[in-house]
């Protein structure tokens, strides 16, 4: 709360911290970025937040995008580049001057600039590298070290580390003289000092508002808290994230293959981790990728036509198991009207097992050690609903043919669909992540055919043996 407000006893007006952007904003900037007026353009942003402007920007088209960024590309601080989606930075750096984005990267934190940088072409980004200074150019090529989608790539470089025999008033003058330089050897943002031995191996922790705490005189050996866990570079960014979850972290250090303090990383990049492997997860259950906001039509299609293909394929097996009873069919309409049923609730009841599995292997509930507890619960769960829907469905089915076989046929034949079902959709994604393949891109295409294949099989099959 400001000063004048104190004084004057009033509120601060939270009335515009919506969450849904302003489309008033969205249609004042296109309507700037077609009159060319830059000014317009500088004023309709120059209040908002970068997050902001970059929500603004990116629900521009894309004319209107490569316009503003010739009128006013100065609009694109680096903390607004920074908050661009990667496709979007992907079309708009080519546009940049380098020395624009040489800049940017000097200022931005460490695992920020990477992100930056990683999206330019081989010829950019050598002339940005150039641009750079000897220690921001020597941090980039570190972080490249490390595979994408890694913790080594999110790691920053700046963070704040004592030596365990120093005391509170210490720390804090150090941080503040390092803060007065101006320099860049403090982060913009942090939340824990981390405490040090003589070998840079970090030994504990203190959060700052533990810090402030304390008397000066304090040491930091006394006061500071064990560190839940360090971070190695090399791991799964999906794993780091798990550790924040795990531990209700804020912050974690990073460690070479030594054990000494290499850098940090904080919850903000694990927030963004989290939501796109959740994203991904849940595109690859549908067999489909992310469509951007610079996608075309042509790359959305390239992109889903493979898994359309593997559809058929599997379609076809159904069908061709179908046709091994056309004659049993042509003989009995009845099984032509039923059997769609038995393989839509064989389907659903599988796809909601390999929901949850998918689920508990991703948050790690799922484990070997509970893997065939959880198998037979979800054995047990889909045979109780076979049972309940039989009993439903050979009654429906009695009332609509007065015929007590066939209810007793497709009874039995949902049973069994519905227990191969709840097996199908637990063992599939169990076996694909054992053998190294991602449950969530395939499971669902083998869990339906499953069910359609054995509930068209079952009910059919048992048709011929009983029916005719």
């Amino acid at each position: 709360m400001s000063e004048e407000n104190l004084q004057n006893n009033q509120t601060p007006d939270l009335s515009l911290n919506t969450v849904a952007l302003d489309t008033r904003d969205i249609e004042v900037l296109r309507q700037a970025v077609g009159h060319k007026n830059r000014a317009a353009i500088v004023a309709s942003l120059k209040d908002q937040h970068p997050a902001d402007i970059a929500d603004i920007f990116e629900q521009l088209s894309t004319d209107d995008r490569l316009a503003l960024v010739d009128l006013a590309a100065d609009v694109l601080s680096p903390s607004v580049l920074a908050e661009l989606e990667d496709e979007v930075v992907e079309d708009v750096l080519p546009l940049l001057e380098p020395q624009q984005i040489s800049e940017a990267v000097t200022e931005l934190d460490s695992d920020d600039a990477i992100q930056l940088i990683e999206e330019l072409d081989d010829e950019q980004r050598a002339e940005v590298m150039a641009g750079l200074s000897e220690r921001d150019r020597e941090e980039v090529e570190a972080g490249f070290a490390f595979d994408e989608e890694t913790a080594g790539r999110l790691m920053q470089r700046e963070f704040v580390a004592a030596p365990e025999f120093w005391t509170i008033g210490q720390a804090v003058d150090h941080m503040r003289a390092q803060g007065e330089k101006g320099g860049d050897t403090l982060p913009d943002l942090f939340f824990d000092l981390y405490i040090i031995d003589t070998h840079f191996r970090p030994v504990g922790y203190l959060p700052l508002s533990s810090v402030m705490q304390y008397r000066r005189e304090t040491p930091l050996r006394d006061v500071m808290l064990n560190i839940p866990v360090l971070i190695d570079p090399k791991i799964d960014q999906e794993d780091a994230a798990y550790l924040f979850e795990k531990y209700n972290l804020i912050s974690a250090p990073v460690v070479d293959e030594n054990g000494r303090l290499s850098g940090m990383i904080t919850v903000d990049d694990m927030v963004e981790v989290i939501q796109e492997e959740n994203k991904e997860d849940m595109l690859a259950l549908a067999g489909v990728s992310e469509a951007g906001l610079t996608d075309t039509a042509f790359s959305t299609v390239r992109a889903r036509a493979p898994w359309l293909l593997v559809n058929l394929i599997t379609a076809i097996c159904a069908s061709f198991v179908i046709s091994l009873f056309k004659e049993e069919i042509t003989q009995l309409v009845a099984l032509a009207v039923l059997m769609p049923i038995v393989a839509s609730l064989g389907g659903n009841t599988g796809i909601q097992a390999l929901t949850v599995a998918i689920r508990a292997l991703v948050t790690r509930d799922l484990t070997s050690v509970n893997t065939w507890r959880v198998v037979r619960r979800e054995a047990m769960a889909a045979l109780m609903n076979g049972v309940i829907f039989a009993l439903l469905l050979a009654v429906i089915t009695y009332v609509w043919f007065k015929d007590p076989k066939l209810s007793l046929v497709i009874g039995v034949a949902l049973i069994f669909n519905f227990l191969c079902a709840g097996l199908a959709g637990i063992l599939i994604p169990l076996g694909l992540k054992k053998a190294g393949a991602d449950p969530a891109v395939a499971s669902s295409v083998f869990v339906t055919t499953v069910t359609d294949v054995i509930g068209f099989f079952a009910f059919l099959g048992l048709a011929s043996q009983f029916l005719l």
